[in-house]
């Protein structure tokens, strides 16, 4: 089982939000809740409680305008922390990728190694675009993305399938899914070999192949 991320290597999803919130502040003083919800993909009432929240460490400043509405104003206070979390933003960004790149040219190898040739991925996702790129240097072929929520046919240059079994002559899986990667897991151990799913450490998914960078093997306690 992969051990969980440092501090360090997450931004987590209050630090992710109250950015976007202010980076929102920053680039339109006329913003409105509704706005900010629709922008941050988050609740309405999430937006508001961020903002609140904002309002009252005094990273940002309100002042009423005519027609009952109001504008918003970074602080400076506001402006020193938008800057320290897109900093860490940045390094967690740089960090993910170097991470990404190093496991998944050790899943390609572990692939090389087993003579597994044509290889399918699990979940449209930055993994999967990292991962295509690692494959060019390989003798790998990627053959397709396996994702059923993902609706426009391509991805990455890739051909994008709802189902599994649309890929012939398959032979073997690497999970890309960032969003649910021991659902993703779940699901193809149910179908597929589990010693031909392979998962770079990083997405944390218990009871598989893993892939860490760490281990040039590509096995893990």
């Amino acid at each position: 089982m992969a051990g969980s991320k440092s501090p360090s290597e997450t931004l987590d999803n209050e630090s992710e939000i109250t950015l976007g919130l202010l980076n929102a502040v920053h680039d339109n003083s006329a913003i409105t809740q509704r706005s900010v919800a629709s922008d941050l993909g988050i609740a309405l009432g999430l937006a508001n409680a961020y903002l609140k929240r904002c309002i009252r460490k005094g990273y940002i400043k309100v002042q009423q305008i005519p027609s009952n509405r109001y504008s918003y104003y970074l602080t400076p206070q506001g402006f020193a922390e938008k800057t320290r979390l897109t900093a860490d933003y940045l390094t967690y960004s740089f960090t993910f990728f170097r991470r990404a790149r190093q496991q998944c040219a050790q899943a390609l190898k572990e692939c090389e190694r087993h003579g597994w040739r044509r290889v399918a991925l699990a979940g449209a996702s930055e993994l999967s675009e990292i991962l295509t790129l690692s494959a060019a240097e390989t003798s790998i072929e990627i053959v397709g993305i396996v994702d059923k929520g993902y609706k426009r046919g391509k991805f990455a240059g890739l051909p994008v399938v709802a189902q599994l079994e649309e890929i012939e002559q398959l032979d073997a899986v690497i999970i890309t899914d960032v969003n649910n990667p021991q659902g993703c897991f779940d699901r193809f151990a149910q179908r597929w070999p589990q010693d031909r799913i392979l998962t770079p450490s990083l997405l944390g998914v218990a009871e598989a192949k893993n892939i860490s960078a760490e281990d040039p093997d590509g096995a893990t306690s």
